[in-house]
């Protein structure tokens, strides 16, 4: 299986540095590195096993020697899995949407493209590059086959490099989410209605709808071709990865509308919109005095000033909901407060990318909103960005 990932945003209360890649750094092919997962080496052994039992009954003089190579198919299979993506990769370059890595796993590879492509033309031809390569590669091993014995090693190699890359096509081919298809799917629909988001939608259900057939349809294909020669182990092999794949395939097409969905919703986020109310309080204010000038002034925050006025702290929420109400008379605010970092300062004018960088360069649990002239707006409180992005993600809000 094979997928291309667009331009994943996200809101990270965690930490605010890139995503670290999982794997073993294999080279930097047109720059973009190439990763390889630790999950690739359980699908390598897997199809170790498989195709050397194959290979006992198509060639059984090698002996032992077949596990080697059917190493070597595993290997060289997915050296045609990452020319499927790097074909992915150059048409990503030659557009300008920049790409962040390619990892080879256990269903295949992963693409993941930084930004999205601006025309439904380029979304198809960057889709459908992947399975065209396929394709390419599929009729290349038949020229080569058509030169060799069949029952050869070479021939048996070539055979099923064919087959494999046929089947790699075909399969990316199908339309639905986060396949290739599906993205072809998305730029025809987008096309049709000149709304991406429902291309989106469109393919991400289909995915869905795939997931069920993999889940249910190919053990039934697998046990109607297996004959009676088929054991249970088979039967539990089929269903395992059937399953697996119908999983990544789920999850992937969810993915996919999760993040079209908060794009979607990205540019609509305003600070001065999120921003709480506040009430300033000097730092050895009781914190019930002043939670109660807060509802008075129908406030959600707490920020500590000085004796200039000038704010030095934001009291945590978090903090004040630990406080047991029969103490609070006597816990000053100054003691549940975080000290003003410069990142903790943002500006009140700040809008949906832009905003979230900011969160991502500081993290924490509230900010404080300043108008252009220092003054203070207001108070962010992280919680509320999440639920609004999370009713965007889940289609509560802006929905297509």
């Amino acid at each position: 299986m094979s997928e291309t990932r667009g331009q994943r945003t996200t809101a990270d209360s965690g930490g605010g540095g890139a995503e670290r890649p999982s794997g073993i750094l294999m080279g930097r092919p047109f720059g973009v590195p190439v990763y390889v997962t630790p999950s690739w080496f359980v699908i390598a052994a897997l199809i170790t096993w498989l195709f050397g039992g194959q290979l006992a009954d198509v060639l059984p003089e090698l002996g032992g020697t077949r596990y080697l190579v059917s190493l070597s198919f595993a290997v060289a299979f997915y050296a045609s899995v990452l020319v499927h993506e790097l074909a992915h990769t150059v048409v990503a370059l030659r557009y300008r949407l920049g790409v962040r890595r390619i990892q080879l796993q256990f269903f295949g590879g992963v693409s993941e493209i930084e930004n999205e492509a601006e025309t439904p033309f380029r979304e198809f031809w960057l889709a459908f590059v992947g399975p065209l390569l396929s394709l390419l590669l599929g009729g290349v091993f038949y020229l080569a086959l058509r030169a060799v014995e069949p029952a050869t090693v070479p021939g048996v190699l070539l055979a099923g490099l064919m087959i494999s890359n046929l089947v790699v096509a075909a399969f990316n081919l199908l339309p639905g989410m986060p396949l290739d298809g599906g993205r072809m799917l998305r730029a025809v629909v987008w096309g049709l209605t000149g709304r991406p988001m429902a291309g989106t939608v469109a393919a991400a259900w289909a995915g869905r709808a795939l997931a069920l057939v993999v889940l249910f349809g190919l053990p039934a294909v697998s046990a109607a071709r297996g004959g009676p020669g088929r054991t249970t182990t088979d039967s539990l092999i089929d269903a395992v990865l059937s399953a697996v794949l119908a999983v990544i395939i789920w999850n992937g097409a969810s993915g996919s509308l999760r993040n079209a969905r908060l794009r979607e919703a990205l540019p609509g986020l305003r600070l001065r919109e999120l921003a709480r109310r506040v009430v300033e309080v000097p730092a050895d204010t009781p914190l019930g005095e002043a939670l109660r000038r807060a509802t008075e002034a129908q406030a959600g925050a707490l920020v500590v000033v000085d004796g200039a006025g000038e704010p030095t702290g934001l009291v945590k929420e978090a903090s004040v909901t630990a406080v047991p109400e029969h103490r609070r008379p006597w816990v000053a605010v100054g003691a549940l407060a975080r000290s003003l970092e410069p990142g903790l300062r943002l500006d009140l004018d700040l809008t949906g990318e832009q905003l979230l960088t900011a969160l991502r360069r500081t993290p924490a649990s509230e900010y404080l909103v300043v108008r252009p002239d220092g003054t203070v707006y207001g108070v962010l409180a992280l919680a509320d960005l999440e639920r609004r992005l999370t009713a965007a993600v889940s289609g509560r809000a802006q929905r297509p």
